[in-house]
């Protein structure tokens, strides 16, 4: 066992493509008569256009264009360099999920076992943030990720989050996904299966009780599991045991391939951690990640919707 074209063009700052929309209206406006002059008789059974379809493409010509307006300001008021690239829409099917190779427990797939896995199956150029544990509770980290609307998921370890459980409240509140870092984020394989699955278990109760969902996603402290791990995950109800592919700090990456290379689908890893534990803020590390992302022509995507 092992320890261990979507995207826009990169104006930093430019304006909105709404070619679809704007052709459409001007479709609407020319009436598609022959020659460009008056529109022609319907057909026989059909209706002549009327004015609404045309103001409704021009109501949403109009929301795309405010919504990317705000985009561009959040951008500039959280000092990004470039406007964060949007995701496209998630697969109508779902990608199939395997653990990665050299990650497998014995007896993992004759047990069923969660996937084990470091990236999601995509052609996308996509990323996906995971933040873990829950330490800092930084007000302006909420903030900078609701106005951006950057999508991420959360890992939780209860010794942390019960500090402010109303914290982590708004920020299911906003759509974040919780999921399950264990109670007291301690080394798994160092216990034995009992004690493994009073962990898991046991945050399950914990963000059920506190956030009204039972999670199906895991992470487990340090990256380290074992059999026993994996069949208590199981036994309480996960699914899936995403790790990471990279990690992103206030002042640096850290990758886990020899190239050092973002891949499209990779999981990247950040932690709850404020000027105590770094040389910045929690904002700060969401800058240099959204930096570098946009730069590569990465989307971030929602985690959850992929699996």
């Amino acid at each position: 066992m092992r320890a261990v074209g979507q995207n826009d063009k990169k104006w930093p700052f430019g304006g909105v493509r709404t070619g679809l929309a704007v052709l459409a209206l001007a479709s609407v406006a020319a009436g598609c008569g022959p020659g460009g002059g008056a529109p022609a008789e319907p057909a026989g059974g059909q209706q002549p256009l009327q004015a609404p379809p045309a103001r409704a493409l021009d109501a949403y010509a109009t929301k795309l264009r405010a919504a990317h307006a705000a985009r561009v300001a959040a951008a500039k008021r959280w000092g990004l360099k470039r406007v964060p690239l949007a995701a496209p829409p998630p697969p109508a099917k779902k990608p199939r999920i395997t653990t990665r190779d050299g990650f497998e427990v014995d007896g993992h797939r004759r047990l069923g076992l969660p996937p084990v896995f470091t990236t999601v199956p995509t052609d996308e150029k996509i990323l996906f943030l995971t933040i873990d544990d829950g330490a800092e509770k930084d007000p302006a980290f909420l903030r900078m990720m609701s106005e951006l609307k950057v999508p991420y998921s959360a890992f939780l370890s209860d010794y942390l989050v019960k500090e402010d459980y109303g914290y982590f409240r708004q920020m299911r509140d906003r759509d974040v996904a919780l999921h399950n870092h264990t109670l007291h984020h301690p080394y798994l394989p160092a216990l034995s299966y009992a004690r493994q699955k009073r962990e898991i278990c046991g945050m399950q109760e914990v963000i059920e009780e506190r956030y009204g969902e039972r999670p199906v996603l895991f992470r487990p402290p340090y990256g380290n599991y074992d059999k026993a791990t994996l069949r208590a995950a199981k036994a309480c109800g996960i699914t899936h045991v995403p790790l990471w592919n990279e990690e992103v700090f206030v002042d640096r990456w850290e990758y886990r391939e020899w190239d050092r290379e973002l891949r499209p689908g990779d999981i990247v890893l950040s932690h709850f951690r404020g000027r105590g534990d770094w040389k910045g803020t929690m904002p700060d590390m969401v800058r240099r990640f959204l930096d570098k992302a946009t730069a590569e022509g990465y989307a971030v995507a929602r985690l959850e919707d992929y699996l």
